[in-house]
């Protein structure tokens, strides 16, 4: 593998103008692109063979009148009006949005007869919008257009908001500016790392290309399969703390070859030989365990997990390819130190050849001096963390949960104030009439049945296909979408309908969701577990090492978990973030966090163990090796974690509830890796571990193939110049 990244590294550093052309044209076909083809996400939350997908499908087949998505314009009188004094303007925004694409029906909130969808005390209101496609395939030009028919009632001095299942799918989340904040803070650690300005804008160059060309990757695939509106947020997430922390490790070890007495060309051809075979190791590790993502089985993880493994395969490429580049036109003005002097650039210069003096070096032998207490003390610290994770609730989450300023939210609470919580989860019982059960004489007698249920509110009229052979029945439970409660209403209604009636909805179909991702959660994480062991295992040949890694990312990452349910579902410092109430663990979350982290760890693993790996065959010695690992990459990772922390915490200012918890959750399990795994659990469970450490059984060590990371491959002679090369060159 090092040979490959050497001479990659190698063909782009000859070349390095040819290099950046090929960027700047692949930039420049992929974006524009992306700009006229237009975004298309759509967020597939059917869980396949559910009973909600079923009566979907019925629907669509029979009666696709009653599949069609649906919206609502929900109009608000000021406090003690009612709103039948701002009648002309509310009816002639309906009239607007029935001119709206798409909308195939719009009813209320006056009729002929009357106010039929007003609230008791007569000042909420809404007027029910139906598409003539589902929820899911409504255009965000179509929820604009909605916006802009009912935006002239305000003016009138009502409360005009858009609510319903297909503004909530489709809405667009909002952003808070915070990332640029924590990019130019990346900067400055870049700058206080490397000791010149130059040498920082290299990585947040590359991954800024990375992201860009990913974002623009994303929105292509976006009109091949359907993709999830949450992917480019996770994506450029991703993107941003990989590709800095990817071209990081390549240019702190090309400076410290620099360092080190070597010559440009050489610093650089090493440097690629040996960090840029981790990134690529590294890399691969983390598109393993985010397209991992499509064994949950479900739509919008699966685009999660793809998009996401696209920007880390850019950020890979840009590592391998963009960075040898840039930093063969740029030379010594990366190494060089502005005003530094001698006395840096030797100190510097003792620490490289002779780790042994560094703070990491001692503390590492400290550790290892006494392994069983910091192993044990390290440990139960990430334990307590990680015990709120145990009373994990989970749920989807519903538009109350959404940011506070957005339309959807404040439609959401309009509707639950007039028309009690229950009235945003509205379920649809559909009937088969072709298979045995419930007839069409029966139907009445079911609606009876299941109104009865102390969970129904209410169970609306029934409606029947044209061929006479479905029946839907609309039903409001009394409780929200996310409660727990609703699930349970949700189950006493499946359980007493016939075989024949299926129950769908936004509310049943997220439900479906939540249940198979808590049964495919266990699988998913076996699998990427056994993934990622078998990989250290071919990598660094070595049965005790790779174990002994998922043992402590698990520990981390439920660490992770632990913050965030104390922080978000009991709302401890919850102020601090911005929380102004708790919040249920969005289900999909603990999948994507595990795939998300566990890919990240691995890739503080590999650099790291890389370097031990190198320092044990040129030594033998299980602990300094360890020691000098740690004095010569633990600058650069502690960097490099701080770095991604930085950029993960700039998403917790994000208005949205959900980019929060990812954020924080990324941020806190980054840290936790950062100290207490590398720089205590590392040392002293190699210290109890010895040269066992680094065993494999012979038969294995015969069969594995052999693929350095640590050992720099030997550098090819350079090639012999070119006649028209030494001409060009008199000239």
């Amino acid at each position: 593998m090092n040979r490959l990244t050497r001479r990659i590294g190698d063909a782009s550093a000859r070349r390095p103008w040819v290099t950046i052309a090929a960027w700047v044209a692949a930039l420049a076909l992929v974006l524009p692109l992306a700009s006229l083809a237009g975004a298309s996400f759509v967020d597939d939350l059917v869980a396949p063979g559910s009973q909600s997908e079923e009566a979907m499908e019925l629907l669509e087949e029979r009666f696709p009148e009653a599949s069609g998505g649906s919206a609502m314009a929900v109009f608000a009188a000021p406090e003690g009006e009612r709103i039948d004094r701002h009648r002309p303007a509310i009816e002639a925004a309906v009239d607007r949005i029935a001119e709206v694409a798409h909308v195939a029906a719009v009813t209320g909130p006056f009729g002929e007869e009357g106010e039929v969808t007003v609230s008791a005390d007569g000042r909420i209101g809404y007027a029910q919008v139906a598409f003539d496609v589902p929820s899911m395939e409504v255009d965000p030009e179509h929820i604009d257009a909605l916006e802009g028919a009912i935006a002239p009632v305000r003016g009138d001095g009502v409360v005009a908001e858009l609510g319903g299942d297909a503004v909530f799918i489709n809405g667009e989340t909002p952003t808070s500016g915070a990332e640029a904040a924590g990019l130019l803070t990346a900067l400055v650690i870049l700058v206080v790392a490397f000791g010149t300005v130059v040498a920082a804008l290299v990585p947040v160059t590359l991954a800024l290309v990375a992201v860009a060309a990913g974002l623009g990757g994303i929105t292509l695939l976006s009109h091949t399969m359907n993709v999830s509106s949450a992917a480019p947020t996770i994506g450029a997430m991703i993107g941003l703390g990989v590709g800095i922390d990817y071209a990081l490790f390549v240019v702190a070890r090309y400076r410290e070859n620099r360092t080190a007495g070597q010559d440009h060309r050489t610093a650089l051809s090493n440097a690629m030989a040996s960090s840029g075979a981790a990134v690529l190791f590294a890399g691969g590790t983390v598109v393993v365990a985010m397209t991992a993502l499509a064994l949950t089985g479900l739509g919008f993880l699966t685009s999660i997990g793809l998009s996401t493994s696209l920007i880390v395969l850019f950020a890979v490429a840009a590592a391998l390819t963009l960075l040898p580049a840039l930093l063969s036109l740029l030379g010594d003005r990366v190494h060089r130190r502005r005003g530094a002097g001698s006395r840096w650039r030797r100190s510097r210069a003792r620490r490289v050849k002779e780790p042994q003096g560094s703070g990491w070096w001692r503390f590492a032998h400290r550790v290892s001096g006494r392994p069983w207490p910091y192993l044990l003390a390290a440990s139960a610290a990430l334990l307590v963390l990680a015990l709120p994770s145990l009373r994990m609730e989970t749920g989807f989450p519903d538009a109350g949960d959404d940011a506070p300023g957005s339309t959807h939210r404040r439609a959401y609470e309009l509707l639950a104030e007039g028309f009690g919580p229950g009235f945003n989860a509205p379920l649809l019982l559909v009937a088969d009439l072709r298979s045995p059960g419930v007839d069409a004489e029966g139907v009445t007698a079911l609606s009876r049945l299941v109104a009865a249920d102390p969970g129904v509110a209410s169970v609306g009229e029934a409606r029947v296909s044209a061929a006479g052979d479905t029946v839907v029945l609309p039903t409001l439970p009394t409780t929200a979408p996310a409660d727990a409660a609703t699930s349970d209403t949700l189950a006493r209604i499946r359980d007493m309908v016939p075989d024949n009636v299926a129950v769908s909805g936004l509310t049943a179909m997220t439900d479906d969701l939540t249940r198979q991702l808590s049964d495919t959660l266990p699988v998913f994480i076996a699998a990427i577990i056994v993934v990622s062991c078998l990989l250290l295992m071919l990598v660094f040949r070595s049965v005790a090492v790779p174990l002994k890694a998922a043992v402590v990312n698990l520990l981390s990452i439920g660490g992770a978990y632990g913050v965030v349910v104390a922080v978000f579902q009991w709302g401890w410092l919850g102020g601090l973030f911005g929380l102004d109430e708790t919040l249920p663990i969005a289900s999909p979350m603990p999948t994507i966090f595990f795939a998300v982290l566990f890919g990240l760890s691995m890739d503080y693993e590999v650099f790291l163990l890389s370097r031990v790996r190198e320092e044990y065959e040129a030594t033998g010695d299980p602990v300094e090796s360890v020691a000098r690992g740690m004095a010569v990459t633990g600058r650069v990772i502690t960097s490099a974690a701080l770095i991604m922390t930085v950029v993960f915490l700039s998403f917790v200012a994000n208005p949205s509830p959900l980019v929060k918890m990812m954020g924080l959750g990324l941020a806190t399990a980054v840290v936790l890796d950062a100290t207490i795994v590398r720089m205590v659990l590392v040392p002293a469970s190699m210290a109890l571990l010895g040269r066992a450490a680094w065993w494999l059984p012979r038969p294995l060590r015969r069969r594995l193939p052999r693929i350095h990371l640590d050992r720099p491959a030997p550098a090819e002679a350079p090639a012999a110049p070119r006649a028209e090369d030494l001409a060009q060159r008199q000239r």
